[in-house]
């Protein structure tokens, strides 16, 4: 059912691209009263407009609804996938251990860094 609805959604989506391009613009009107508009009688006398304005319409409705389809197989595909999937109510914080717990390290630590030269400022300006 999935496979099926994705087709008919992937051909509404090229079939909507394809009139959109078929379709023509505002300025195109303009031609017609330049004898350009003998090209368009296979439409009738009111132009193409109407029939590519009609056909996207219905071709958007059902791309719309194919779409609303294919987002709710995939909500049941994830209720499906999670139901076998045992979530925990609460995790349990690990207890930290204590100073005393942790064993002594064999490298001896560094003595600290002198900061005797720090620690004085230099008062002396010549």
């Amino acid at each position: 059912m999935e496979k099926f609805v994705l087709i008919i959604h992937s051909l509404a989506a090229l079939a909507i691209i394809g009139l959109i391009l078929l379709q023509q613009g505002k300025g195109a009107a303009a031609g017609a009263s330049f004898g350009a508009g003998a090209s368009q009688t296979v439409f009738g006398s009111e132009g193409s407009g109407n029939f590519f304005t009609r056909a996207t319409w219905i071709i958007a409705t059902v791309f719309f609804c194919t779409s609303f389809g294919l987002a709710i197989i995939a909500k049941n595909h994830s209720k499906v996938a999670t139901q076998g999937l045992v979530v925990p109510a609460a995790v349990q914080q690990q207890e930290v251990p204590s100073a005393s717990d942790v064993p002594a390290s064999e490298i001896p630590a560094a003595a600290p860094a002198s900061t005797d030269a720090a620690a004085q400022p230099e008062d002396k300006k010549e």
